[in-house]
Order: structure tokens, then C-alpha cells, then sequence
């Protein structure tokens, strides 16, 4: 496989590009974002304070309340006459997260995406179909110019309307799917429902990612569509899909493209930085964005870094399973969906495709897990089996639902698992 010439780097050659741009960064940042300058000011800093990697410790970070307290378009480093493409979050719980790109951020983007889809199997001259979301998402556009920059076929279907996406991909044949793993189910019962077999489909690569998912997950879509499924990692705040990514040939965790971004681990509740293999909450700082630069972003998400593998030089990321605000604290015991996940997709019986609903009865929380049979399988004692399990695993005892097939909400992006009903 042809490596482009980061991939190829020797650790001490990548931390020495790794300071050159985080100096420039960190310069960039202090003397064009107001935040920024504030922000270093009030802890003592100052961009010529970083003398090696390990002296981004020092620097304050960055969290989405910081990104919002300056909305729209206040932690653009740019002129806005500089900026070629405005990407934002969704906004459900407050103001969104708005994201700005010059064309040399485009270009980098796209390079990167180019670079994950080629990790994971993907060859210049492959039909690849999109089912990411268009629009101010990242994923749909990011994962289209990527495809593009690598010489991939784009079909540009976006998310929804499953029985075309079925038909889309009997009728073109790409070779490579990229969509969110809990919008790959859907598809793959539609295929069923239609009396297709996923396996017998022109796909042998999936690209999943924009939301938690497990290795349970892995293993049945695999098995149900005869693929290999490979993790993305990207979000937003920091650039989009094609942060990190899993190589196909190992499967192993996501290696961080360390030449763009710069990774640490932080204990979620000190703020202080742990050890490679320690688990903790990632947090990113961009190396070469020229709009809207970030300086150790709090992404939530949990993880520990490891070694570098099918990309030695760069570190891998464990597959995230969670993160700290998806983290339910049900009568003082921490559990988290994809936990639950786990236990549903090894239960016989169940399709991988559930919900968990919080309430408050009496004067404590109380969650109700429900998932959904398979047709033609008998779950009688399904639901007791998988209470048991997460009694077992977990700790906690919930209430186990059954509920028939096709019953539970589906979506065509970020799938909603956790309904909040509690007062």
C-alpha cells in the first residue's frame, strides 16, 4: 500500500513537525482570536512558553460552552472575506457550534478524509456511496470531497428514504459504504425485508462513525452484509470526519492523523494529563487549521491512546464507547449505552436496535431498556436475560422491554438513545 509521507514518519521526525506547528498555532490563535488572547493571558501563558509538545500541558482548554459564548463568528482567526465554507451543529441544547474553513483548510480536509477512506481499503476508482447527512453536518460533505480527493466514484444519496438506498446500491454497485453504524442496521433489514441478502450486495467496505459503536456491532454487521466495517472519528468542533482513523488491515483502534492534530488524555475531573493507555477524555488541538483554530478541545469522548500499529509512527485512540455526557448515573451506578449495546447484540432473539427511556418513580430514577425482537424469532426469555445481564455486568437493576419488529424510531444519522422523561 502506497503511504503518503506522514504515514511514513518515524516518531522523533512527527514530534518535530508536531512542535513547529503547534508554535505556529498557538501564535496564530493568541494574536487573532480574542478568547484566545484572554484565555492565555489570565493563565499565565504565552505562545513562546511551548518549547516541546509535552508544554502544551500548561495551555488552558477549550470547551463547546467557549465555542458558543462566541457565536457566530467569533473564534474565527481569519478575515471573514478569508473563509470559504461555514459548517455548524445542530444547536438542539442551545446556540450551535459554528465552524469556519479557508481553502486551505478544504484542501487539508479533504487530504485527510482521502487519507482515512485509503486506511480502510478504499482504492482511487471505487463507487462509494454517501448515506452521511448533507448540509451544515460535516460528515456529508466532508466524506464527498475527501472520496473525491482519493479518486473515489462519489453517489451522493445522504440519509433517508432506505428502500432507495437498498435499490441505489443493487443498482450501482459501490464498493464502499459510508454512513452512521446504527443507520447500516436499517439498511441492512431493508435488504432483508426485501428479500435481498445483504452479503450477496457489490459492498466490502464500511466506513462508520458520528456516534458511538461497539465491537458487537462490528461482528453483526460483518456478518449480516459480509463486509468489513472500520471506525471514522471526527467531530465538528475540531474539523469533521477524518481526525482519526481504523486501518483495515488491523482493526485495532483509530490512528490519529498526529500531523493535523495533536492528542492528549485528561482525567475528566482534574484536567490533568494521563499516560498513554490510562483512560480518560480526548482532547484535541488542531496543528495546521488556518480559520478557526483549537486549542485542547474537550471533546467528551472516552478513550486512551495507544501505540502506533499499521501507521507505527502515530498513535492510536481505543474506539470510543462513550462519552462523559452520555454517561447515565442511574441510582449511583455509571453505566453508558453501548454497554448496553453490548449485552443486546450477544442475546438471542433481539435485533440490535434499541432505547433506553430514564424516568423518575417515587423518588428514584428509573430506566427502562427497550429493544426490539427479530421476526420469526422467539424472545420469551429475552428480556429477563438481558436484565440479568446488566445486573450482572453493570450493577444496577432496569426494567427490560420487548417490543415487535420495526416498532422503535429509526434515523438516518445520529440515532437518539437515551429519552430523558424524568421531572
Amino acid at each position: 500500500m502506497d503511504l503518503d509521507e506522514a504515514e511514513r514518519m518515524g516518531v522523533d521526525e512527527l514530534r518535530d513537525l508536531q512542535l513547529q506547528r503547534l508554535r505556529w498555532t498557538l501564535r496564530h490563535a493568541y494574536e487573532n482570536v480574542p478568547h484566545y488572547r484572554q484565555a492565555f493571558d489570565k493563565a499565565g501563558v504565552h505562545p513562546d512558553d511551548c518549547r516541546e509538545p509535552a508544554d502544551l500541558a500548561r495551555f488552558p482548554t477549550t470547551s463547546k460552552a467557549d465555542l458558543r459564548e462566541n457565536y457566530p463568528f467569533g473564534m474565527f482567526a481569519v478575515p471573514e472575506a478569508d473563509v470559504r465554507r461555514i459548517h455548524a451543529s445542530s444547536g438542539t441544547t442551545g446556540r450551535p457550534t459554528v465552524v469556519g474553513y479557508t481553502r486551505n483548510d478544504l484542501d487539508m480536509w479533504a487530504s485527510v478524509v482521502a487519507r482515512s477512506i485509503r486506511a480502510a481499503g478504499g482504492r482511487p476508482g471505487d463507487r462509494l456511496h454517501n448515506a452521511y447527512g448533507y448540509g451544515l453536518f460535516t460528515g456529508g460533505l466532508g466524506a464527498h470531497y475527501g472520496a473525491e480527493k482519493l479518486g473515489c466514484t462519489v453517489i451522493p444519496v445522504s440519509g433517508g428514504m432506505t428502500p432507495r438506498q437498498v435499490q441505489l446500491i443493487t443498482d450501482f454497485r459501490p464498493r464502499i459504504i459510508m454512513v452512521t453504524p446504527s443507520y447500516m442496521l436499517t439498511v441492512i433489514d431493508e435488504f432483508e425485508k426485501q428479500g435481498l441478502d445483504p452479503r450477496a450486495s457489490s459492498l466490502e467496505i464500511g466506513i462508520f462513525g458520528a456516534e458511538p459503536w461497539t465491537e458487537q456491532m462490528r461482528r453483526e454487521m460483518e456478518e449480516r452484509a459480509g463486509i468489513d466495517a472500520v471506525d471514522i472519528y471526527g467531530l465538528s468542533e475540531v474539523i469533521g470526519p477524518g481526525v482519526a482513523q481504523e486501518c483495515v488491515e488491523t482493526k485495532d483502534g483509530l490512528h490519529i492523523w498526529e500531523d493535523h492534530f495533536y492528542p492528549e488524555v485528561l482525567d475528566p475531573e482534574t484536567g490533568a494529563v494521563l499516560r498513554e493507555g490510562e483512560l480518560g477524555e480526548l482532547v484535541l488541538t488542531s496543528l495546521t487549521k488556518e480559520a478557526m483554530p483549537v486549542i485542547r478541545y474537550r471533546t467528551r469522548d472516552l478513550t486512551r491512546l495507544l501505540p502506533g500499529t499499521a501507521r507505527p509512527g502515530m498513535r492510536r485512540m481505543e474506539k470510543v464507547t462513550g462519552r462523559s455526557d452520555d454517561m447515565i448515573i442511574l441510582r449511583g451506578v455509571n453505566l453508558f449505552p453501548t454497554q448496553i449495546e453490548e449485552i443486546v447484540l450477544r442475546t438471542p432473539g433481539l435485533a440490535p436496535h434499541f432505547q433506553l427511556v430514564l424516568s423518575t418513580r417515587g423518588r428514584l430514577d428509573h430506566l427502562t431498556v427497550q429493544v426490539e425482537t427479530r421476526p420469526d424469532h422467539p424472545a420469551d426469555r429475552a428480556a429477563s436475560a438481558v436484565a440479568k445481564a446488566i445486573k450482572d455486568t453493570i450493577g444496577t437493576s432496569v426494567e427490560v422491554v420487548t417490543v415487535e419488529p420495526e416498532t422503535l424510531p429509526r434515523s438516518a444519522g445520529k440515532i437518539q438513545r437515551v429519552i430523558d422523561q424524568r421531572s
